[in-house]
């Protein structure tokens, strides 16, 4: 690591039209060190890096790169600077394979016509490095979030970049995925390479960062060394409260409690097989297992979004089917998916026609009642605290923890008594996971019944009153009490046994 700043903000504002979102920003970024950028959904991460990589203009305040002061008119003046930015979203095109990907608008040629060879050639390299086994000839549409998220990775390394900028790259990786990415890192900080690296995940913060950046509602509130602060520290700082007590008190056994959801031979041909359980009122399932191992297709078949076959089904004792979405909340269950942008919200609308929409009958069957819905939207923000500078913003220009607040809002118009959750708080900081914790839970008390399916391990720990461990497609294990421990659902989850396995009813 050098002294020596490669890119720099110094006194950086910026505003959408009369809303100032970033107030005096000042970054240092330095060859040969990982600097993370930490802070809530909303705080001003996002429109940072976007500064620093030239995707927008900063309305005031100086990027210096190399000391001399820069302007970058687009994302090409700054990629052509060395400056490379990985994305949250994927920006990746679909119907495109993965080496078109990597190489557009960069391809190799061999005189006139493309070097496909090298190109592949290349591709394979990249992804081999990430122990990616991806075909480089698969379109980027067949391939799961983690694999596309190696493509981004793959996509960066091979623009050998000077400075590097990476929005949340671990949300949807696996464990052995996040150490393989950190080992490149680490690799590309030894060459040199200056690293910015955002995530909500602050054990990762403090395993890979040199230094820390902390922002807070548009400014800088404390930068350090990693080494000078505990994660608890950096939690403080970013949200301006103490979140120690992260996860609501759990209210104990609930066997005697009364049976809500009762489900047998549960099938979702390919991916699940033979699932059965049952789910309390006022209780929190959780559901933990590997990723493929079948948690999200096996409740997305029960709740009618995939094709499913059961052997009983019961709701409140009941025998119910369910083909359909519509079925599933005409019985009062409701499923919130774990991909917010693309199958959970209109992106390209506003708060309040995505927080009707799925409830559309209560607020008019020929006409819809504007004003109910306004009123519907006001209370939904007050109760959800929505942070949104306007109620007539696009919802795909809220930051990521408030959109999986509107989303949590669009559910709940459905007023459901059974609640199934997928990745709840994928992707948003610790002080929007502490508010949908203690949502989830006021919801389990006031006698609702929850499940929750995340690939967050101390999530399932925290929130769980029993944990189903699936695996392979089946269920490999329930636990509950005192035995929800990272080691039992981990043996579990790989297939060699636990030393307890509380089967319940």
């Amino acid at each position: 690591m050098t002294d020596d700043p490669i890119l720099a903000l110094h006194g950086v504002h910026k505003s959408f039209g009369p809303v100032e979102v970033l107030s005096g920003i000042d970054i240092v970024l330095r060859s040969g060190e990982v600097l993370a950028l930490i802070g809530e959904n909303g705080a001003g991460k996002s429109t940072t890096m976007k500064i620093l990589a030239g995707y927008q203009p900063a309305t005031k305040g100086r990027i210096l790169l190399d000391g001399q002061e820069v302007r970058f008119g687009s994302l090409h003046e700054g990629e052509a600077a060395g400056i490379v930015l990985i994305h949250q979203e994927f920006n990746l095109a679909e119907q495109l394979t993965v080496e078109q990907n990597i190489f557009l608008g960069r391809e190799l040629r061999r005189g006139l016509l493309l070097d496909k060879k090298r190109m592949r050639d290349l591709t394979r390299q990249y992804l081999a490095r990430l122990n990616c086994r991806v075909d480089p000839d698969t379109p980027v549409s067949q391939l799961s979030n983690s694999d596309k998220q190696m493509v981004e990775i793959a996509k960066a390394l091979s623009r050998n970049a000077r400075v590097l900028i990476m929005d949340e790259p671990t949300a949807v990786l696996t464990g052995s995925e996040v150490e393989v990415l950190f080992e490149q890192v680490r690799a590309l900080r030894a060459a040199g390479t200056a690293i910015l690296f955002t995530s909500h995940k602050l054990g990762e913060v403090a395993n890979i960062a040199d230094r820390v950046t902390i922002m807070r509602d548009g400014a800088v509130v404390r930068t350090d060394i990693v080494a000078a602060m505990t994660e608890d520290d950096m939690a403080t700082a970013m949200v301006g409260r103490d979140v120690s007590a992260l996860y609501p008190a759990k209210p104990g056994v609930l066997k005697g409690g009364s049976v809500a959801l009762q489900v047998q031979g549960l099938t979702v041909p390919g991916h699940a097989q033979d699932i059965g359980f049952t789910l309390r009122h006022g209780e929190i399932l959780g559901i933990a297992g590997l990723i493929g191992s079948g948690r999200t297709e096996a409740m997305e078949g029960l709740c009618g979004l995939r094709p499913a076959t059961m052997t009983a089904l019961k709701i409140e004792g009941q025998p119910v089917t369910i083909r359909s979405t519509a079925d599933a909340l005409d019985h009062g269950l409701c499923y919130m998916t774990e991909d917010r942008k693309l199958r959970g919200l209109l992106l390209d609308k506003g708060m309040r026609v995505n927080l009707t929409l799925q409830a559309l009958a209560r607020f008019g069957r020929i006409l819809i009642d504007r004003k109910a819905e306004d009123a519907a939207l006001v209370q939904a923000v007050k109760e959800f605290d929505i942070r949104a500078g306007s109620a007539d913003v696009l919802v795909g220009n809220l930051s990521g923890g408030n959109q999986q607040k509107l989303l949590l809002a669009k559910i709940m118009q459905s007023e459901p008594r059974i609640l199934i959750v997928d990745e709840p708080t994928r992707g948003i900081d610790i002080g929007t996971k502490q508010q949908i914790y203690t949502f989830l839970r006021a919801l389990a008390a006031a006698g609702k019944s929850i499940v929750v399916v995340s690939s967050e391990m101390q999530e399932i720990i925290g929130m769980s009153d029993r944990v189903l461990v699936m695996r392979q497609g089946g269920i490999a294990g329930t636990l509950e009490g005192d035995h929800i421990t990272e080691d039992a659902i981990v043996r579990h989850a790989m297939g060699v046994g636990a030393d307890t396995d509380e089967r319940a009813a």
